[in-house]
């Protein structure tokens, strides 16, 4: 147990340095309980189908409510509102029965937990990761604070279950979230989702909330040249 909590340290502060060294990269900054994040998922798989195979592509979790002690049913009229809105803007489906739970607070802390997990543990899954997370919350309606909720997909993909299920209870996993939270903040990232471009350590936002794929890309590419001359 202290050993693959030691390893998943010292995996998760090499992510962080190499982020820091490379040249360009795509970073998404989002929270898998963020509503139009949900709704941007197809438009931002389309776009990283454009641009995988021309520079790395980095997930860092934005924390948009974590700790958060706010019962759902309290939130009902708030939430059930935007979600209306991301469904009628993008088509995502939603159900919203989790919103009459009263037992569990809308902390949006445990699944980003969840997604730094797996970035270190298997970091070409992530993407893929990211999008079942979302459809586990929002058409699932699952408890995102119990690590069993991520067992399906964790073998889906192929990833340890056990392993990930004593760094999520650890103190180690719970640090981690704080330091992306962090990360988000300082790279300017104050809403989500937020698509940044890194090139040499500098941080340029090409998209903040909703956007098409061809709005994003054009967005990219507008500042690559400016960046290349």
């Amino acid at each position: 147990m202290i050993m693959k909590v030691l390893s998943f340290i010292i995996l998760f502060f090499c992510h962080i340095q190499a982020n820091s060294q490379s040249d360009m990269k795509l970073i998404y900054v989002g929270d898998p309980m963020c509503s139009w994040c949900y709704g941007f998922g197809p438009e931002w798989h389309k776009t990283i189908d454009i641009y995988s195979d021309k520079m790395d592509v980095d997930y860092v979790m934005g924390g948009l409510r974590p700790y958060y002690e706010k019962p759902m049913i309290e939130m009902k009229s708030f939430l059930s509102e935007h979600w209306e809105q991301v469904h009628n803007a993008t088509g995502q489906p939603f159900k919203y029965g989790i919103l009459d739970r009263s037992d569990l607070n809308y902390d949006t802390e445990p699944p980003s937990r969840a997604v730094i997990i797996v970035r270190q543990m298997k970091p070409e899954v992530v993407p893929e990761f990211f999008s079942e997370v979302q459809s586990l919350f929002y058409y699932e309606n699952k408890n995102m604070n119990l690590s069993e909720t991520y067992h399906e997909v964790l073998e889906q993909l192929d990833i340890d279950k056990n392993e990930f299920d004593k760094i999520f209870s650890s103190q180690a996993g719970k640090d981690a979230s704080k330091i992306d939270f962090r990360r988000a903040a300082e790279m300017g990232a104050k809403s989500f989702p937020t698509v940044l471009l890194e090139n040499n350590g500098e941080y340029y936002i090409v998209a903040q909330g909703y956007a098409s794929s061809d709005k994003v890309s054009q967005s990219i590419d507008r500042l690559i040249t400016k960046l290349s001359k």
